[in-house]
């Protein structure tokens, strides 16, 4: 607890900012909330905790909150503070969209919100928006995930990985990671990747959650009639640009962005913001 403490005041320092809890389907989520004005709800990735993709140089989300936005990050379930529990099926995709529709039934029960996501938590939003499309006003998704034909083999990579913490535990799992080489723009992000924020006891029912997920299939994301920008990373294996370019393909009106550098990482946050609007 001391180690979560010293690691979000050294980060965020920011004038007006709320910690809080809510209990959501049988756990308990935290978040973070800053800023004033329309609320603007950022969703992580696996294994990250709302800050990780922050204190690892990938994202800056502070632009949307000088825009006049109120920023709220949340820890998914079994992430950062937030509890779970040791079921893969918790974790999937759609059931993550659950607990997220389900925390905006109490922070914004009568006004839909603007979302951003990374990687599962782009996932976690294309699967919230088209279950409930009235809760959400605009979507960015950024480093969406492998999906479809890309998805088995990453879904075999993530069993792997459960097998390998639950037989020489998570250190044997985070060396196998590190092991990994750096490409393209990550050479250039010495904290990189961040730390793992699951516990040792939840991360494999994480990553059995993710094998079992998928994005929806063609017909569906037709059907979502909201503004999009989709904002996708090069040379990321795990988050293959085509992914992004197959979303603005299917979703009517979305527009697509890359980066394969970090200056052109960094404009993401002011172009979200933009797209997102006051």
């Amino acid at each position: 607890m001391a180690d979560d403490e010293t690691r979000d005041a050294a980060a965020h320092r920011v004038a007006g900012r709320r910690d809080g809890t809510t209990d959501v389907r049988g756990v308990e989520l935290g978040w973070t909330s800053e800023g004033e004005g329309p609320l603007t709800v950022f969703a992580h990735g696996m294994a990250n905790d709302r800050w990780s993709g922050e204190l690892a140089g990938l994202l800056d989300w502070s632009p949307l909150v000088a825009g006049g936005q109120r920023l709220l990050r949340y820890d998914a379930r079994g992430h950062g503070r937030s509890t779970g529990r040791a079921v893969a099926e918790d974790y999937r995709w759609p059931d993550l969209a659950d607990d997220l529709l389900a925390l905006l039934d109490v922070l914004s029960p009568d006004r839909p919100v603007r979302a951003v996501g990374a990687s599962m938590g782009s996932a976690t939003l294309v699967h919230a928006a088209l279950a409930a499309p009235d809760r959400f006003e605009r979507l960015v998704l950024t480093c969406p995930p492998t999906a479809w034909a890309t998805r088995a083999a990453q879904a075999g990579a993530y069993l792997q990985g459960a097998d390998l913490v639950e037989q020489h535990g998570v250190e044997a799992f985070e060396r196998a990671m590190s092991a990994q080489p750096k490409q393209g723009l990550f050479r250039d992000l010495p904290d990189y990747p961040p730390r793992l924020r699951v516990s040792d006891a939840l991360l494999p029912s994480v990553l059995r959650g993710a094998a079992a997920s998928d994005l929806p299939d063609d017909a569906r994301l037709r059907t979502l009639q909201l503004p999009v920008l989709v904002l996708s990373w090069h040379d990321d294996p795990g988050h293959p640009v085509e992914t992004g370019e197959r979303l603005v393909e299917l979703i009517d009106g979305a527009e697509l962005g890359t980066a394969a550098t970090v200056t052109e990482l960094r404009t993401w946050g002011s172009r979200t913001a933009t797209f997102l609007g006051g």
